[in-house]
């Protein structure tokens, strides 16, 4: 194709129809490759603008100020390649799984944001907004709808899985949200809990095994072992201020 072939095909791509209807007129004119690419520039920007207010990452320390040394145990390999999204490209599910702390929410979060500036789709909620959200629906209707609207992000990810423990009505809208999402949408969970322990997350629901089942198929699952990172910044900040107190009484 052409060079004026190409800013042509740019120019419908961009809905530019006044341009396009005088097009004969202004191919040859210097400017409309700048403004082609001022266009493009834009509409990139509002869309990953809107993109994030969407997915609801919130703020995260990023993933260059993670203190590798910190966890007994985590897969920095494994972790580079998430950043690298190709799972989303077979609709791979990631389960990041570890005691309270250690960084799952934070991986999970620079995942989500990664997959924003490449363009895709992200929406980020914990288990217990997401479950309530689905529960309080009173009708088919709207609860078909509210599915469809966790099933459609091309990344959803879910934080907190095993920290409360939900009802049989809980399990079965979350196997149907997994369901729905099955080898067509990467799901990301995070979780305290190994799936053995899911039944006390679930208890007595009939499908925590199918759930776990159609989650961790084709599923990349990285487990974070150490101590709470956040207890340890607690125990800085406090050392910091004392220290503060000293040197003023000095």
């Amino acid at each position: 194709m052409t060079e004026r072939g190409t800013q042509q095909a740019r120019a419908g791509a961009l809905n530019l129809h006044g341009l396009l209807a005088h097009w004969g007129d202004v191919a040859g004119e210097a400017w409309v490759s700048a403004l082609l690419g001022w266009e493009e520039q834009e509409r990139a920007r509002r869309s990953l603008e809107r993109r994030l207010r969407t997915a609801h990452i919130g703020r995260f320390k990023p993933l260059c100020d993670f203190d590798w040394n910190w966890p007994k145990r985590c897969d920095r390999v494994a972790v580079d390649a998430l950043m690298t999204l190709e799972f989303l490209t077979d609709a791979t599910n990631v389960v990041l799984v570890g005691p309270n702390g250690v960084g799952k929410s934070m991986l999970a979060q620079n995942i989500a944001h990664q997959a924003l500036i490449e363009g895709h789709t992200v929406l980020f909620t914990s288990a217990g907004q997401l479950l309530g959200d689905l529960a309080a629906l009173d009708s088919d209707a709207a609860l078909r709808r509210r599915l469809r609207h966790y099933a459609r992000p091309q990344l959803l990810i879910i934080d907190e899985v095993g920290y409360l423990s939900y009802s049989n009505r809980h399990a079965d809208l979350m196997f149907e949200l997994i369901s729905r999402r099955y080898q067509s949408k990467s799901t990301l969970i995070t979780t305290n809990r190994p799936f053995a322990e899911w039944r006390e997350v679930f208890p007595n629901a009939a499908c925590v095994v199918s759930l776990v089942d159609r989650l961790v198929h084709n599923a990349e699952i990285v487990a974070i072992d150490g101590e709470s990172y956040r207890l340890k910044e607690a125990h800085d900040r406090t050392e910091q201020r004392a220290r503060r107190r000293r040197g003023a009484k000095s």
